[in-house]
């Protein structure tokens, strides 16, 4: 593989040239980019934003008199694509809330098995009163989280969203300690 000092080659080039340079840059390494956003579930417009960040940093590189280039140019506008990628990502997913992922989850509506309601109710008191409560305003009387958190006297929306968190935590663990399955509440 060819060592190539990318800064003599963009310091010696004209404007024109330059410009024509990034011209098929964009031409052959675009697609590429805009392959793999869309296969990590990305837009369009996510892929153009990120392949013109690539784009910078590339330039502002091949001025850095230390820079050597040991693959195409291609390949590291990938590379740096790949890397912004994988940052906004875990960036953006940090800010993801629990009430967005509840909501988005849907339930098919031609599937309606018979449950025992009396298992159920068994399960849901281990988790004790207060957390039985606060489930049933959440799920069966679709209160807010701002309004639990008044009602339960949790301090705001994201402490009543702990909270429910936690109780569903505690479902969870009776159930992987007491190994329950789907078929224990079905008629």
């Amino acid at each position: 593989m060819e060592t190539v000092m990318l800064n003599e080659i963009t310091q010696t080039l004209s404007d024109a040239e330059r410009d024509k340079l990034f011209e098929e840059l964009y031409i052959t390494a675009f697609p590429v980019v805009a392959r793999f956003v869309r296969k990590m579930n990305g837009s369009l417009d996510d892929a153009s934003d990120l392949f013109q960040d690539a784009l910078v940093i590339y330039y502002e590189k091949s001025n850095d008199a230390d820079f050597t280039l040991y693959t195409s140019p291609e390949a590291y506008i990938l590379g740096i694509t790949k890397h912004l990628w994988m940052r906004k990502y875990t960036h953006d997913h940090k800010k993801v809330s629990l009430d967005m992922i509840e909501a988005s989850i849907t339930i098919p509506n031609d599937y309606t098995p018979e449950v025992d309601s009396l298992q159920l109710l068994k399960l849901l008191a281990t988790t004790g009163e207060k957390c039985m409560e606060l489930l049933q305003a959440f799920y069966y009387e679709k209160i807010s989280m701002k309004l639990l958190a008044g009602k339960f006297g949790f301090g705001t929306g994201r402490s009543a969203t702990v909270q429910k968190y936690k109780c569903i935590e505690k479902i969870r663990n009776t159930i992987k300690e007491k190994s329950i399955s789907y078929e224990d509440f079905i008629e």
